[in-house]
């Protein structure tokens, strides 16, 4: 039988290359994709995620159950808190995009540097990281690798000057961590240039 992935986006940034890693990680699935970019935007106004951002992704979770989803998979990590709180009402695993990062960090190591271009995104990744170091029963030291100016200069059509930004950063970072967490999806096409720079 074919299993159903519905992905919920908050921004349109991701969800064109997660394409091709659904077509390789998950051969003949069929996903689903929800974007609403409008999430991201309020989260960012209002610095941080409002009731109103809460009740619309709940209820795009639920859509999500409703089209036969075997699995929804939350795309952003500055709303993973609300898929935490969803898990209790929905009745499909919820899948965070940044679960499995968070555990092997906490799980592998002491100083863990947080690589983020939004406050709104750093902290509840942050929180995540001391959850699960606190299930393993470890204490971890957090940097926080807040990229100041790099979200602004992407959205402001300066992808150059963000990679700039967010490589100043991720230097200083590797400096003083053990590990590098990208804190957001959209990080990831800077994987090998982040490594390379660190």
């Amino acid at each position: 039988m074919l299993k159903t992935v519905v992905a919920v986006y908050t921004g349109q940034g991701l969800a064109e290359p997660m394409k091709r890693i659904y077509e390789e990680q998950l051969p003949g699935c069929r996903v689903v994709t929800i974007v609403d970019d409008s999430l991201i935007y309020d989260v960012v106004q209002a610095g941080g995620v409002t009731p109103a951002v809460t009740r619309r992704l709940i209820q795009y979770y639920q859509n999500g159950a409703e089209m036969g989803a075997d699995v929804i998979f939350n795309t952003c990590s500055s709303v993973g808190e609300v898929a935490d709180l969803a898990r209790s009402m929905i009745n499909v695993p919820i899948v965070k995009i940044d679960d499995a990062m968070t555990l092997e960090a906490a799980a592998k190591y002491e100083r863990i540097g947080v690589l983020a271009t939004l406050p709104t995104t750093l902290e509840p990744t942050k929180r995540l990281i001391r959850r699960q170091a606190e299930l393993l029963g470890r204490e971890v030291a957090i940097i926080d690798g807040l990229a100041d100016g790099a979200y602004d200069a992407l959205v402001s059509g300066e992808p150059e000057r963000h990679d700039a930004i967010l490589l100043d950063t991720a230097r200083w970072v590797a400096g003083h961590a053990d590990v590098l967490v990208l804190a957001q999806g959209s990080m990831a096409r800077m994987e090998k240039a982040l490594a390379d720079a660190t």
